[in-house]
């Protein structure tokens, strides 16, 4: 092979091309022997020495012109080491998922080149407001491992784009991934410390029994540090795993829908790298925004930058007084549990506050929004909560120690499955209580993949390693459980229909518009009067749709929502409305025949709710 060898440009980390040069550009002292080895697909090696000279920093840069790059993969030689390249856009080695082979020949994982072109046809960003988000969280294997996808389309991302009809048709429209960079998924097994105590032969015949069965534990989620410019290889249903993904992310985009990854770094994450990195998946990905996670986040310089100034950030937090101002385009979201543990342990009548559930219902912000959600991957599932006091993890392999202790959950009186109807009656109606506070919510609701029809993880609140059933989100269940189904998908319209629920400003709590009543107000016994009790358990919430209009440009309808916590029922005082306005009967989730009136019917008491034990029920006024 006839090659060159010129000066690279160090504008860009890792490797890129320019008409006939392949530039390779990597962290490297001047003082250190660097060099590119070159693999071909015969066994034989190449080694190319980096000049000395080539160096600006602690950058090595170095131009190979004339290369023929589709006959190699390459890898790093860094004082006479082999160095993977972290910049990589594709890695080799790691296309077969949990392929346990690799762990015998790890120097089978080399770095790939990707120059594979793609049409983006136009392609546009959506900027979905936060006010009409609908959050969907889903891992790309456990989603469509199990889902009717044919062949080599299960677990990848070609899985996730047959399912795009379903997600239209339930009313997501931003796609949180969990990590889809390169991360290696074979964890090394956990040893017994007792192993410690063991004779030499002894240890010996363990090794020789775990290389007999080929048994790894997997690493489902991979919230670890990865190779974070490359998809995983090993999610595509091609040899190009870029070019399925940007077709993913293509027709979501088509499909007026958004693609928000989930980015982990850990406290040795150079931070000026992490920026970089988000900053190359916006710009080759066009991804809408990422989940930010880990240790040491440079939340605020993400924030700040220019090229990302108009992706969506969630994180734990953000520095308010970095910003002068209401931002025109709103794409900061504190992403935390806080609303998870007020709806929960009011659920699950475990200590709860109410007054913390209203302060979660309504809390927003003019510089940034929130997420809302009752369950995550990180936890019992939404089912699971209402069948399961207790985790169980013994699968896990760590003697059901992993996981969340603290789950604030109930079962009906019943551990696990059961048949009892009213068990499992009361099971669905708090499901409906849940799903229900989540839509009421003023800030982002977020729904973990499978929720919405009742996915169990048979009580395992952490299974990150369960790469089985158990794991991968079961769709029978969706026709087992469509009733309830068909109330998510409701909930999910009404709110979509009345957005003074989904209102971007910051409630005021008082009629600063003088439209006759206060955009947001709160019913105990008595009108307008909260409940005297000092831990009261049911309150009346009264939105006034007359502060915000709907797409049609008239003003939205009046919302009152009666939530009862208690085992009892319970009375709230109703607000008469303007002359000419009645109150309807929309939703009442104690009732197991119709939760959801699909026709509005005219609700018979004048000036009282009657809220059952534990429910929810919510009247339109128009």
């Amino acid at each position: 092979m006839e090659y060159k060898i010129v000066e690279g440009n160090y504008a860009e980390i890792g490797v890129t091309k320019m008409a006939d040069t392949v530039y390779f550009t990597f962290e490297g002292e001047k003082e250190q022997k660097c060099a590119i080895i070159l693999y071909a697909a015969n066994g034989n090696e190449i080694c190319i020495p980096v000049p000395d000279e080539y160096c600006i920093g602690a950058l090595r840069s170095v131009g190979i012109r004339g290369l023929s790059w589709k006959r190699f993969d390459y890898n790093y030689q860094i004082d006479g080491e082999i160095v993977f390249d972290q910049h990589a856009h594709k890695v080799i080695g790691r296309e077969k998922w949990a392929d346990i082979s690799r762990l015998k020949n790890p120097e089978t994982i080399r770095a790939g080149f990707d120059f594979a072109e793609f049409d983006w046809k136009n392609d546009r960003f959506p900027e979905i407001p936060r006010e009409k988000m609908i959050m969907y969280k889903l891992n790309v294997r456990s989603f469509t491992m199990d889902a009717g996808a044919v062949g080599r389309r299960k677990g990848t991302f070609a899985g996730v784009m047959d399912k795009i009809p379903y997600f239209k048709q339930l009313g997501v429209t931003s796609l949180e991934l969990m990590p889809v960079y390169e991360f290696e998924e074979l964890m090394p097994e956990k040893e017994d410390p007792s192993v410690e105590q063991w004779s030499d032969n002894a240890k010996e015949g363990l090794r020789l029994e775990r290389e007999k069965n080929e048994t790894a534990r997997v690493n489902c989620w991979g919230y670890i540090p990865g190779d974070y410019y490359a998809p995983k290889a090993s999610y595509a249903s091609v040899p190009e795993a870029s070019v399925e993904l940007k077709s993913l992310i293509r027709a979501l985009h088509e499909n007026g829908m958004e693609c928000i990854l989930e980015m982990y770094f850990d406290e040795k994450m150079n931070q000026n790298i992490a920026v970089e990195i988000l900053r190359y998946w916006v710009k080759e990905y066009h991804i809408d925004g990422f989940h930010l996670l880990g240790a040491a986040l440079p939340v605020d310089a993400m924030a700040q930058d220019l090229i990302l100034r108009r992706t969506k950030l969630f994180a734990g937090g953000f520095n308010e007084h970095l910003f002068e101002g209401e931002p025109s385009y709103k794409r900061l979201f504190v992403y935390n549990d806080d609303f998870l543990y007020a709806a929960r342990k009011l659920l699950s009548r475990t200590d709860g506050n109410i007054l913390e559930l209203l302060n979660q219902l309504r809390r927003q912000n003019p510089v940034f929004g929130f997420v809302n959600f009752v369950a995550s991957n990180n936890g019992f599932t939404l089912a699971d909560m209402f069948a399961y006091l207790q985790k169980h993890n013994e699968a896990n392999g760590e003697d059901n120690r992993d996981g969340l202790i603290w789950n604030f959950s109930s079962n009906g009186g019943v551990e696990g499955p059961s048949r009892k109807k009213n068990v499992m009656e009361y099971r669905r109606k708090q499901m409906r209580n849940a799903v229900t506070l989540v839509m009421l919510g003023q800030s982002v609701p977020l729904l973990l993949a499978g929720d919405e029809f009742a996915n169990s993880q048979q009580g395992n609140n952490n299974c990150y390693c369960q790469d089985n059933k158990t794991g991968w989100v079961n769709w029978r269940s969706e026709k087992t459980n469509q009733a309830y189904a068909k109330f998510v998908r409701q909930m999910i319209a009404f709110r979509r229909a009345h957005p003074i629920l989904s209102c971007a400003k910051p409630m005021q709590l008082c009629d600063y518009a003088s439209k006759g009543y206060p955009d947001l107000s709160y019913h105990g016994d008595s009108a307008w009067i909260m409940s005297q009790n000092l831990y009261p358990q049911a309150v009346g919430i009264l939105y006034c749709g007359e502060y915000i209009q709907k797409e049609d440009g008239t003003a939205d309808d009046f919302i009152y929502v009666g939530l009862n916590f208690h085992i009892g029922q319970q009375y709230l005082a109703l607000p008469k409305l303007a002359k000419g306005k009645k109150w309807y009967l929309a939703v009442n989730t104690a009732d197991k025949d119709m939760p959801f009136c699909e026709e509005l019917h005219e609700y018979e008491k004048k000036n009282q709710v009657v809220v059952p034990p534990q429910a929810i029920v919510i009247l339109v006024g128009k």
